[in-house]
């Protein structure tokens, strides 16, 4: 079956699907948006299997552009805006995108590396400096209504969901129709969402859990709510409570910034059931702050992949407390292993590699046979994090294999020196990485955010802590306090860029 169909089939026209700061759009809109969009698409001679562009932040527009593609067939590849030029210029050469839905406000800066498109939808009336390609917006073709039938599904590719994460080299995951059906329904059993949900949505729609969000909530006739004001997290949060959301999704930097940065222990929110976190590790110390300021709050620690289609594990609500760390097990539908280089399953305590299996896998890597062959093996996906499970079968990550830091031949994760750091109450974010050292062959360098940017002491006393409160493999060589951590549009802190950092300063000493 077709993904976007399986999303938008036997709704409530009436209801409310996504809300934005400037309206709220049905599931009668959002569904009539979408048959206009593929019935343009097949007009303009788009191909079954053809990539479609979207270049947007969260918007009604970026929903049907993004279902309106796989509806007809194509297949829908969100530009993440946080991409170089040069990153976004390969992902067009790569996918030979030429058509493409942008946000107005982006044309400009679009013009530059989306080359010699033949068609170009933006989102409203505005310059669009695309020289040779026909030019409408998706008002022009809402006004001409679709009413092209599903094209494709099952095991077609449906998306292609092109990932920086910590190395800063995008590469393209190929998800299917299938891929998306399955784990959606996956993440709505766990959960157990229903059309009484709405989430607000401050995750990018380009990144897997963003998108994920978006799709159990549709999958299900319940609302998004849309608020890219997270740079003020109080207006968020107020926002939360006037649309009446009953759910929050973020990866750990927005916990983080709201529980060190913003009113969220002091204010109440009457409608809120649940929080979601994934997209990395939420160290102790913020699931502590976090469980005693929202005792009454579902919390469900979550894990995943974009290569996974968005999640594989969930730990239980009622086993948050009892297992600090863990990642729980794989959700319906999910088969999450532990296994050792030889394939073995390892035995409780010991370190293995999280490999997984079930039908949300992806096809692999768009165009990159060495890496697909690298990560998905038999249908099953090596995702190159390092964990434990203990006997019960939960699931703990130590972090991923590169990440790891070998400091006088012992192996730590870098989240192991971060959870320590955080400890800390006057930082709110912390990122380490290793540095050569002449005695321990490598040693951490800690790069933190200082919960008061005015304080010029905190370097100095996270040392004094350091020094008197973690044992010596935990103590970092370097700490250099700085005003945000280089991070991926998803959130994701990008280490790749704190080592470029460190590199310049040594070039130019």
């Amino acid at each position: 079956m077709n993904f976007a169909d399986r999303l938008l089939a036997g709704k409530d026209a009436s209801r409310p699907a996504v809300i934005t700061l400037e309206a709220a759009h049905s599931y009668g809109e959002l569904s009539a948006t979408v048959s206009s969009v593929a019935t343009f698409l097949l007009g303009a001679g788009a191909e079954r299997g053809e990539c479609v562009g979207i270049v947007a932040d969260n918007s009604f527009f970026w929903v049907a552009a993004y279902l309106g593609a796989m509806r007809a067939g194509c297949v829908a590849v969100p530009v993440s805006p946080g991409l170089t030029p040069a990153d976004c210029g390969a992902v067009v050469e790569q996918t030979g995108m030429r058509i493409a839905f942008v946000e107005t406000r982006m044309a400009a800066s679009c013009a530059r590396w989306l080359s010699r498109p033949a068609h170009v939808i933006l989102d409203a009336p505005g310059p669009a400096p695309f020289d040779g390609a026909s030019i409408c917006t998706v008002g022009e073709l809402v006004a001409q209504p679709g009413d092209a039938l599903a094209r494709g599904g099952g095991d077609d590719l449906a998306a292609l969901l092109f990932s920086s994460g910590s190395t800063g080299k995008p590469r393209g995951v190929m998800l299917s129709h299938r891929n998306f059906i399955a784990n959606t329904a996956s993440i709505v059993e766990a959960i157990g969402l229903s059309a009484s949900d709405r989430a607000m949505a401050v995750l990018p729609f380009h990144y897997s859990f963003g998108a994920s969000v978006l799709q159990t909530h549709l999958a299900v006739g319940g609302t998004v709510v849309i608020d890219k004001r997270f740079l003020f997290p109080d207006k968020v949060l107020q926002r939360m409570i006037e649309t009446r959301c009953t759910g929050f999704a973020g990866v750990p930097s927005h916990y983080q910034i709201l529980l060190r940065k913003s009113r969220f222990k002091e204010m109440g929110f009457p409608d809120l059931r649940w929080i979601q976190q994934a997209g990395g590790k939420l160290q102790a110390p913020f699931v502590r702050e976090l469980r005693e300021a929202k005792p009454a709050l579902r919390l469900y620690v979550m894990y995943g992949a974009t290569e996974a289609t968005a999640r594989l594990s969930i730990l239980d609500p009622a086993q948050v407390d009892a297992r600090p760390g863990s990642i729980g097990k794989g959700i319906p539908g999910v088969t999450l292993r532990v296994l050792d280089e030889q394939g073995r399953p390892v035995a409780p305590g010991e370190t293995g590699e999280i490999v997984a299996e079930g039908e949300n896998i992806a096809r692999g890597y768009f165009q990159d046979a060495a890496e697909t062959a690298v990560t998905f093996r038999n249908g099953r996906l090596h995702t190159g994090d390092l964990a434990t499970v203990d006997r019960d079968g939960y699931v703990t990550v130590l972090g991923r294999a590169k990440s790891f830091l070998k400091c006088g031949g012992t192996r730590t994760s870098a989240e192991r020196f971060e959870e320590a750091l955080l400890a800390f109450p006057d930082i709110g974010e912390a990122a380490v990485i290793g540095v050569p050292d002449e005695v321990m062959g490598e040693a951490p360098a800690a790069f933190v955010v200082a919960r008061d940017p005015g304080d010029p002491t905190v370097a100095a006393r996270l040392r004094e802590f350091a020094e008197s409160k973690l044992p010596l493999q935990l103590r970092p060589k370097i700490i250099e306090v700085v005003q945000e951590l280089p991070k991926s549009a998803s959130g994701k802190v990008q280490r790749i860029k704190l080592h470029d950092r460190l590199r310049a300063r040594q070039d130019a000493a």
